[in-house]
């Protein structure tokens, strides 16, 4: 007996009306990017591994995938390495590529290299699937697309401002309600850590802060003093704990906090700029708020920081992110070559539409219209109306045998055809067709010369 086939855990197979969905995000997205200027491009699905491994933390660098050199893989492992099991050089030895784990390290990669052919400020925007060895989860796979939008060669603030706006659109675009662009800077929370002294512990201190909505305050404070982080410095910081009110009253206490911090004071005055403009713009339902708690991507991230949160009535992680890197591509070499860049999370926006039952009815539409097959003469008489109404973009098609007719409009009601069209003999013989609405049950005949007008 045959073994029943499987697919690789954290992977999907994707019926006709997962993937209509699908497209429709993917479209609504790539429609504003290009109306934002953004151009696409698009860079392999493997790297070589140098390209990619040391760019993402030592946890990063557990999560890529990496693809065995081929022929002989073992021919060239140290034969000591191999004895003792040790993994880390092993790995580098058989394995001279990987799957790309994100698109932000190959594009730093594309800029560096195609840079005598760039024009700067160069934005540009890719939708392509990534790969990570994750645990799978709800909203989290090993196989996803990103959505990546960025800009390098300029420092201006006006593209953080053009961002808020790009997320505002899309949602818009997707009816998507409520949605809250949070906003941080990696140079409030360098001088955050610069004002109670833990300098030293700025990744220990943004990583336990970034946990408060999930741990609450007690939980952060703990995790901060196992961090070696000492208590008086934790409570410089007790302000942070609660800290609410508009973005003004937040400016506000963080100009108090960060009084005697050059560099927490230029993040200020960066956050003020981008809330300033935005208010002065408007926004058609998105919200922006300062979220000081706010620490994704610090390895890399140099100024603004970007996190979209689902309406309140989903309960799912954030669904939209980025931020600020000034010196991304400086990994490969090109210094001083500064940028900013979202994402979009599509598993999670699709959760959040299907949540809220906001795909709309005509997504599904994968036929105008089914020809019904009552017999050799009809069909073709069929086929010469179908080439009609398929060269003027109709989606047309009709049902391949023969069968009774009952079973062929139960097929197009399964399917969600709209439309169905019946030529019997009758018909035939008076150059006719009847034209049927699936959805009201109304039915009219008309000459087949009228076919493309009644479309």
């Amino acid at each position: 007996m045959a073994k029943k086939p499987g697919i690789p855990k954290g992977t999907r197979d994707f019926s006709p009306v997962e993937l209509a969905k699908r497209n429709y995000i993917f479209d609504t997205i790539k429609k504003h990017f290009q109306v934002f200027g953004f151009q696409p491009i698009e860079t392999p699905s493997f790297e070589n591994s140098d390209t990619l491994m040391g760019k993402y933390g030592d946890e990063g660098d557990r999560l890529i995938f990496k693809i065995l050199n081929s022929g002989d893989y073992l021919r060239k492992a140290n034969e000591a390495d191999l004895t003792a099991k040790d993994s880390t050089k092993v790995a580098a030895q058989i394995s001279e590529k990987a799957l790309r784990y994100d698109l932000t390290v190959p594009f730093a990669r594309y800029v560096v290299m195609h840079q005598n052919e760039i024009d700067f400020p160069f934005k540009r925007f890719q939708i392509q699937p990534v790969w990570r060895a994750d645990r799978p989860q709800k909203g989290r796979f090993r196989e996803f697309f990103q959505c990546d939008a960025d800009v390098v060669g300029s420092k201006s603030l006006w593209q953080e401002v053009e961002f808020v706006q790009l997320y505002d659109a899309v949602f818009n675009d997707l009816g998507v309600e409520g949605v809250t662009v949070k906003m941080n800077n990696r140079k409030i929370l360098s001088g955050i850590a610069e004002v109670i002294g833990a300098q030293d512990k700025l990744i220990d201190f943004t990583v336990a802060l970034d946990k408060l909505d999930k741990i609450g305050e007690d939980g952060v404070k703990k995790e901060m003093l196992e961090k070696g982080i000492a208590e008086s410095a934790i409570e410089k910081v007790q302000p942070l704990f609660n800290f609410t009110g508009t973005n003004t009253e937040k400016l506000d206490k963080l100009k108090d906090l960060l009084a005697a911090s050059e560099t927490g004071m230029k993040g200020v005055e960066e956050l003020a700029f981008i809330i300033a403009a935005i208010e002065n713009l408007g926004l058609q339902q998105a919200k922006l708020d300062i979220d000081v708690t706010l620490a994704r991507g610090l390895n890399y991230y140099t100024g603004a920081i970007f996190e979209v949160a689902a309406p309140d009535t989903v309960k799912i992680g954030s669904i939209g992110g980025g931020g600020r890197y000034d010196d991304l591509t400086g990994i490969f070499g090109l210094k001083d070559i500064s940028g900013v860049g979202i994402s979009f999370g599509l598993d999670r926006i699709f959760l959040v539409l299907e949540e809220l039952n906001l795909f709309p009815e005509t997504v599904n539409n994968n036929l105008d219209v089914l020809f019904i097959n009552f017999g050799e003469n009809e069909a073709l008489a069929s086929f010469k109306l179908m080439q009609q109404l398929r060269k003027a973009g109709y989606k047309a098609d009709m049902y391949p045998d023969a069968a009774k007719p009952a079973k062929q409009f139960k097929y197009a009601d399964k399917r969600g055809i709209p439309n169905v069209i019946t030529i019997g003999s009758q018909e035939l013989a008076d150059e006719t067709f009847t034209l049927k609405n699936m959805k009201s049950g109304e039915q009219n005949t008309y000459k087949f010369n009228e076919i493309l007008s009644i479309f």
